[in-house]
């Protein structure tokens, strides 16, 4: 009963030796901002479908875990590329991206864990060097330039997006160009907004003229229509109640001299 005790013992602990040993070949976590897919060996190889989220996780020893991580990534690349003249041009461009969470398997069975300099890289730089050929260096400084970024993330996001990662965001940082046409360019943009500002003065200067005309036109017809009510027995009766209230005034002293044959009154103030 001792000897089987101590078979049971010995057994236990190499069981339990085993088990520290291979713990990491048994055992993986997948952290936060994480994604996982497996490689069964003996089961029929990558399930691409199988995505495991965050937590902990037992495989079998001769498995193997692959973990991604899937938070947004930001980056930048510099890059040099001809203008619709020709004109050699240096962009630097910032982007965002990250793997789409539950695409893993497809992605790592198709891209691999090196699918940024694979897949995202090229495809930015491709799309880059298309849209900018079609525009001149000026239209960078000018409100294309949005146009321009957003022309390129369209195009990018379409084919890198077919490769199971998404794109978030490509913004033009800088735009690298001789100094004496980046002068020039620059001098033109502010003759053409001198321009726009002078345009703008003109337009207001020429809405408060009408403005004005329509006020003066408004008064004018306001005046012709008041002098055509003012018959002579309006103006008569209108003028006899302003003399009858100057003449119940206690402080005054007026003499009001009436003229023609329906003349006003004669009224002498107090004294």
């Amino acid at each position: 009963m001792s000897q089987r005790r101590t078979v049971l013992i010995i057994v236990g602990f190499v069981a339990f030796l085993v088990v520290v040993l291979a713990w990491n070949s048994l055992t993986y976590t997948v952290g936060p901002g994480e994604r996982a897919v497996v490689f069964r060996k003996f089961q029929g190889g990558l399930d691409v479908d199988q995505v495991y989220d965050q937590g902990f996780h037992v495989k079998w020893p001769w498995d193997e875990a692959y973990v991604y991580n899937v938070k947004l990534k930001e980056n930048k690349s510099t890059m040099e590329v001809l203008s619709k003249n020709g004109l050699t041009i240096t962009v630097q461009l910032s982007y965002r991206y990250r793997p789409i969470k539950n695409q893993i398997g497809y992605l790592h069975n198709n891209v691999g864990e090196n699918y940024h300099e694979a897949v995202v890289v090229p495809e930015i730089r491709s799309a880059t060097r298309e849209v900018i050929g079609k525009y001149l260096p000026e239209d960078l400084y000018s409100v294309k330039r949005e146009l321009i970024q957003n022309e390129i993330y369209e195009r990018s996001n379409d084919d890198i997006k077919e490769r199971f990662v998404d794109l978030d965001v490509i913004l033009i940082r800088e735009v690298g160009l001789p100094p004496k046409l980046r002068a020039a360019i620059e001098r033109k943009l502010e003759q053409e907004q001198k321009s726009l500002e002078y345009k703008f003065k003109i337009e207001q200067a020429e809405k408060e003229a009408k403005r004005r005309r329509i006020e003066a036109k408004g008064k004018a017809e306001a005046n012709r229509l008041l002098s055509k009510s003012l018959t002579d027995k309006i103006l008569r009766d209108k003028g006899i109640e302003a003399t009858l209230k100057l003449a119940e005034s206690e402080n005054s002293k007026v003499v009001v001299v009436g003229s023609g044959k329906n003349g006003l009154p004669l009224i002498l103030g107090k004294q």
